[in-house]
């Protein structure tokens, strides 16, 4: 079955690239040059990705992406004139699971949209119940996270994190001296079983150890090529 993509831009332009480069991948695309509409088509035509800009008059790509948040949990691909790290952040904490920065390169988009969709496949075929229950509390080192308050601790300093902060840290904790790949963040990182890509963990990897390092902690290490670690946490 073809697969429907939602193009959401008010620049007509980037909308044709987007559509020929996506039909001649292979999948169907509709269209929206707002907000308003692209609302209105995404709940008429229940498309089976977004591409979404974050800049549009009226209502911007991130209400857009409130709104269908609170029913769904189609995959959505930000557009973004914007490169700070503080507005990616912004867009995938929204619920945003990629994005790409104008300029860009149509064919990095397409590989993009590829990339999330086979792995909706994947995800989806996985039974709703295949996770073990959890214990209530993890430590490693001076690291602690209590599950159920969601709070992270360092030695006695709490360290605030966004929700999937905790979860990908949650899941490096499950198996501290095993090194995961993005992948497997992924899928633990997201309850909801969101498609998101390698560069997303990689930006949430950044405002983590960021976190840590105002209290003069580093827990995690980067595996160059492979993925990431626990440190000793000592």
């Amino acid at each position: 079955m073809m697969e429907t993509i939602l193009i959401v831009d008010d620049d007509a332009h980037i909308r044709e690239i987007l559509r020929y480069k996506l039909v001649e991948a292979g999948y169907k695309t509709i269209e929206a040059g707002n907000g308003s509409e692209a609302i209105e088509q995404f709940t008429n035509l229940a498309p089976d990705l977004l591409i979404l800009d974050i800049m549009m008059p009226e209502m911007d790509g991130t209400e857009v992406c409130r709104e269908i948040r609170q029913t769904s949990t189609t995959p959505i691909i930000f557009l973004s004139s914007k490169d700070e790290e503080i507005d990616r952040i912004v867009g995938l904490e929204l619920g945003g699971d990629d994005y790409v920065t104008k300029p860009f390169s149509p064919r990095e988009v397409v590989a993009r949209v590829k990339g999330i969709l086979r792995r909706v496949q994947t995800i989806n075929a996985l039974p709703a119940d295949s996770e073990p229950r959890e214990k209530s509390e993890l430590t490693h080192g001076k690291l602690r996270l209590d599950l159920d308050r969601y709070t992270t601790y360092w030695a006695q300093e709490e360290v605030v994190l966004p929700a999937t902060g905790f979860n990908i840290l949650k899941t490096l904790m499950s198996r501290p001296t095993k090194v995961f790949t993005r992948e497997e963040l992924m899928d633990g990182a997201y309850s909801d079983r969101r498609i998101v890509s390698d560069r997303t963990i990689d930006s949430h990897m950044r405002t983590i150890r960021k976190k840590f390092a105002d209290v003069g902690g580093d827990p995690i290490e980067n595996r160059r090529g492979v993925g990431y670690i626990m440190t000793a946490c000592d």
